[in-house]
């Protein structure tokens, strides 16, 4: 009887459509669950005969469906943000050799360098960074630092984990760094991912072997208190049954720690924000193709255009958000998760630059009220190089990536 504890979830990428993976090379997945599922179209057989029964049904186009639902670590599931924001990540160059004042500002603090561009170094609102140098304040030196703006010469931040920083400078020969790598949706040059997917059951070395399988939709769930969710959702081509491992000796699972929301911050608007959860979906409109004639499988997957939604609850404590719905004021949405409290934990972050607010449907009861807030981000027309925020709908930033 397979057990759930000894299957292994393997995949690995291919080098395209229609070759299918093989071999070495592949990755464990750890996971909450995962299934992935061979459906056929079925079609009754609606004719009538004198014997008054059902002459039977017909077995048509195969396609593959799956998902995983799994808690969200760093380096874990990057391919597949990867491949459903279409880019390949990418690290940010560290801007060294800097002249920084670091002053307190109101709850956050600046940090302010003596010359230089931090637009043109590639610094965006969103990114954590840290710093480093001989002269730092031990409270200031490699700390998680939440770009809440950025001009030319300033930073706005707020520490990760909400601990204080020190007044002081200018600090010479600093270096300012940008941890890990991030992905967004690009302009152009989109990428075009496929994956093969091994359900191995090892108890009775079994084999089913998903393959031509595409990222469809990605959703994060952010409750208050809790680890961080992501769940997957995956659209192939075919399946075949094997009774032997076929990515064999895949790597070991990522030993990365899972995200917690109480050691995050969430900004709406440039301003950290008290919310109550927030969840994020990533649909990339991919589905089956169209079906050929002699063919019992799909050739293809079509993707349409990457959409970004969501909600975020909240306390009732003002009127702020509801305004941005009432008067359909685009503003931002930046949620950072770490692993722990630490000033240099690992973390994820999700920068939308660009929403809107389609809702404020509101609680009631002997509790505290909470409002809930649906939102439709949009690539933001005004970003680019050179410029406080990405042109495009969403960026992610990974800090174990490397």
């Amino acid at each position: 009887m397979a057990q759930g504890i000894a299957k292994q979830l393997i995949y690995k990428k291919q080098s395209g459509l229609g070759t299918p993976a093989t071999g070495s090379g592949g990755q464990l997945l750890r996971r909450r669950t995962a299934n992935f599922t061979l459906a056929r179209d079925t079609y009754q057989n609606d004719e009538i005969a004198s014997h008054q029964q059902s002459t039977g049904a017909t077995a048509g186009i195969r396609r593959v469906t799956g998902r995983l639902s799994g808690l969200l670590s760093g380096a874990t599931y990057a391919d597949f943000f990867a491949a459903a924001l279409r880019k390949a990540w990418a690290a940010t160059s560290n801007l060294t050799g800097l002249s920084v004042t670091i002053a307190a500002s109101g709850s956050d603090y600046t940090v302010t360098r003596g010359s230089g561009d931090f637009l043109t170094g590639g610094i965006k609102v969103g990114d954590v960074v840290r710093l480093a140098a001989a002269g730092l304040d031990p409270a200031n030196a490699g700390k998680n630092l939440l770009v809440l703006g950025v001009t030319a010469t300033v930073l706005t931040v707020r520490p990760l984990n909400g601990s204080a920083m020190v007044a002081e400078g200018p600090i010479s020969t600093t270096t300012l760094s940008v941890p890990g790598k991030k992905v967004w949706v690009p302009t152009s040059g989109h990428t075009d991912d496929w994956f093969t997917f091994e359900e191995f059951y090892s108890d009775l070395t079994k084999s089913e072997l998903n393959t031509d399988v595409k990222t469809g939709q990605i959703q994060i769930g952010m409750p208050a208190t809790g680890n961080v969710t992501v769940d997957i959702d995956f659209i192939g081509l075919n399946r075949t049954l094997n009774n032997s491992q076929q990515l064999t000796s895949p790597t070991a699972e990522t030993s990365t720690d899972v995200a917690t929301a109480v050691n995050g911050l969430v900004a709406v608007g440039g301003s950290v924000t008290r919310i109550t959860g927030a969840q994020v979906t990533i649909n990339g409109g991919v589905n089956a193709g169209e079906a050929e004639v002699g063919a019992n499988t799909i050739a293809d997957v079509q993707r349409g255009r990457i959409q970004v939604t969501g909600q975020v609850t909240a306390k009732v404590t003002s009127t702020t958000l509801q305004a941005l719905y009432d008067d359909q004021t685009p503003t931002s949405l930046i949620l950072a998760a770490a692993a722990d409290g630490t000033a240099d934990a690992d973390f994820v972050t999700l920068v939308m630059s660009k929403l809107k607010l389609f809702g404020d449907a509101a609680d009631d009861g002997e509790k505290e009220l909470i409002r809930t807030f649906p939102f439709t981000a949009e690539i933001n027309g005004d970003g680019g190089a050179n410029l406080a925020n990405h042109q495009t709908i969403l960026s992610i930033q990974d800090s174990t990536l490397s």
